[in-house]
């Protein structure tokens, strides 16, 4: 099997949530047709588009905001960029017009209704997230592409070969945790160090540098933003929010006016264990909050997780003196080699693996930089790594409704708190002696996945999602 090189941009994408593999890797994929179309064709011979979903993303498409991402995707709009607010508007726009801006370029008809196609009962061999798209041109050429989004935004061409494109020769290749301890032991670095060398083979430190404060940053706005954000939460569950109330209960009427001073509030209120745990699940709440309103969040690795290493991180930040920028750089980026190990030997999508594979790796990672972070050994770090997905290994995913909701955002609390406990266990323990090996518990993963049900792989068909009422919230 080729080496796949992951960089720590691969596995924190900035995007709009809900779902990583749901909304951001369809919306990926429509960006690529376009430009497929671009390239090979005029786009004011294009007549008509339609977007075939398979499998989960038929199943789970619509809770997870599936059509609406392709539908941005094709308007050349960038989820990076767009400003989310105005998603509603778009959609509106399309729905009443049935046109489409292709490209934002030519008005095309399209009726959401019509040229979106949900096919609940086919799948593709490949991967279940899968999704095709037919654009007609004037002379009655018919153009055709099929892509698989393959969790944390990933996306695949029917066809391509993974590692292939723009495929580059890293100093220290890591496919399993074995190899990145070789690196590290052989070379004296830490894990951040070996990976800050082989990102050092796509650009600059300094662009690396500046790419992983701007991951740092978005990732901090969102819990700010859903910390002071109150109301339901869209698609019909009536799910409240409960970020802003606990953030304003735990100040008991500290008052600020900015993020630093937010920061000083939560400070001044001590470090009570069970006020920092409360802490904690807040940072989780608000992110994973606003990732179910369509807001900008970070795929950490997946939308679906994107609030347990925020949270960690901001923990590590509010209550550990982890505010420096080297602290929160190295944080980054021994999480995302975490990360990317998982990807190469398991998966990182809930479609393939159940939920182990999004808050499981999440948690992984979240415990292996905060150790890293707190002092400990590369040894210590992937102890941590391999407690926290030791246990959340079976984790289905089996989301109400198809919404990234009922039981996502309680998941991502949990998610985070293992992770600080399973630091907090390799930090007083002797790896030397641990029963369990990173890779182990990888391949475990990965067996347990194989074995699981569909119906617990995100296809809303089994677990709470059969067995909850629709009308019911959580709260």
């Amino acid at each position: 099997m080729p080496h796949e090189p992951i960089s720590v941009f691969d596995i924190f994408k900035i995007g709009v949530g809900p779902s990583s593999s749901h909304t951001l890797g369809p919306w990926r994929a429509a960006q690529y047709f376009l430009n497929h179309l671009r390239e090979r064709h005029n786009l004011n011979d294009v007549i008509e588009v339609k977007v075939l979903l398979y499998g989960s993303l038929a199943k789970t498409g619509k809770g997870h905001g599936t059509d609406i991402a392709v539908q941005m995707g094709l308007m050349a709009e960038d989820p990076v960029t767009c400003i989310v607010q105005k998603i509603p508007e778009k959609i509106a726009t399309i729905q009443e017009k049935k046109q489409l801006l292709l490209g934002g370029e030519k008005w095309v008809p399209f009726d959401p209704a019509d040229a979106i196609v949900f096919l609940m009962k086919e799948s593709l061999p490949y991967h279940p997230n899968a999704l095709s798209f037919l654009a007609t041109l004037a002379n009655g050429d018919h153009i055709a592409s099929t892509y698989y989004s393959v969790g944390g935004g990933f996306v695949q061409q029917e066809g391509e070969i993974v590692g292939q494109a723009g495929a580059v020769q890293l100093p220290f290749p890591v496919d399993k945790a074995a190899d990145l301890l070789h690196w590290c032991m052989k070379t004296g670095l830490a894990i951040h160090d070996v990976v800050l060398e082989n990102e050092s083979t796509w650009r600059t430190e300094a662009a690396t540098r500046a790419g992983v404060l701007w991951i740092w940053e978005t990732m901090r706005d969102c819990i700010y933003r859903g910390c002071h954000q109150q109301g339901e939460l869209p698609g019909g569950l009536q799910v409240k929010r409960r970020a802003a109330d606990l953030n304003k209960r735990l100040l008991n009427g500290r008052t600020y006016s900015s993020y630093e001073e937010w920061i000083a509030a939560i400070r001044a209120g001590g470090s009570d264990f069970k006020y920092i745990l409360d802490w904690v699940s807040c940072f989780a709440l608000a992110v994973n909050e606003e990732n179910a309103s369509f807001g900008r969040v970070v795929t950490a690795p997946t939308n679906g997780a994107a609030g347990v290493i925020p949270a960690v991180l901001h923990y590590f930040v509010v209550f550990c003196d982890g505010h420096k920028e080297d602290a929160i750089f190295n944080f980054i980026l021994t999480a995302s080699e975490v990360g990317s190990i998982f990807k190469k030997g398991s998966t990182i999508s809930a479609a393939m693996g159940g939920c182990q594979a999004e808050i499981g790796v999440s948690s992984s990672m979240a415990a292996a930089a905060l150790t890293e972070s707190m002092g400990g050994t590369q040894r210590q770090a992937l102890m941590a790594a391999e407690i926290a997905m030791e246990h959340h290994l079976g984790l289905t995913c089996d989301p109400i409704g198809g919404l990234v909701q009922v039981p996502c955002i309680e998941r991502n609390t949990m998610g985070a708190i293992k992770a600080i406990t399973a630091s907090q266990l390799a930090l007083q323990s002797a790896p030397d002696f641990a029963k369990v090996s990173l890779d182990a518990v990888i391949k475990t993963m990965w067996d347990t996945a194989q074995d699981m049900s569909s119906k617990y792989k995100e296809t809303a068909d089994g677990g709470l999602a059969v067995n909850i009422p629709l009308s019911l919230s959580e709260c």
